[in-house]
């Protein structure tokens, strides 16, 4: 587990989302690992029975995502829209300028269990979401990354959509 203590935040869709994927593990993939060992048991000596040990080891996994998944679910707080206060926080979107290439990309700030870097759905833990945090239309912010630093113009912070 990444955290053993706060609560977790997540939009409405995120925590459908985690509740959809804990049904799924516990009604589809957990029998069907259970289907598994027995037939793998059918076949004789455990001792040096590659399947049944594979379908054991599935199932090892699978039993801790379930158990991560619902801690995580036992402190989600679910977070509908942030108020219009014209800072970026947390469910906000922010429309940022590169300075240096021109290119305005159009991030929502999400918590790190939501992130999603291909939707442009960056964790407020991560650098970038970081240096966004609390910032306003017009600000100026300078975040410095792995890659060295990125310098963005703020032109626009919108409440959740």
């Amino acid at each position: 587990m990444t955290e053993t203590h706060g609560p977790v935040y997540l939009s409405p869709e995120g925590h459908k989302k985690l509740l959809d994927e804990l049904k799924r593990l516990k009604t589809v993939d957990r029998p069907q690992i259970v289907a598994e060992i027995s037939r793998a048991r059918d076949h004789g000596d455990l001792s040096e029975n590659a399947e049944y040990h594979a379908a054991k080891e599935r199932q090892t996994h699978l039993e801790r995502k379930i158990s991560e998944l619902e801690f995580k679910l036992s402190r989600a707080r679910i977070v509908a829209e942030t108020a219009n206060t014209g800072h970026a926080f947390l469910m906000s979107f922010i429309v940022v300028r590169d300075v240096k290439s021109g290119e305005q990309i159009k991030y929502q700030l999400v918590s790190p269990e939501e992130a999603d870097f291909d939707l442009d759905r960056i964790s407020v833990k991560s650098p970038v979401g970081q240096g966004l945090l609390g910032k306003a239309k017009g600000d100026r912010v300078t975040i410095t990354v792995p890659a060295g630093q990125i310098v963005y113009d703020v032109i626009d912070v919108l409440r959740s959509e």
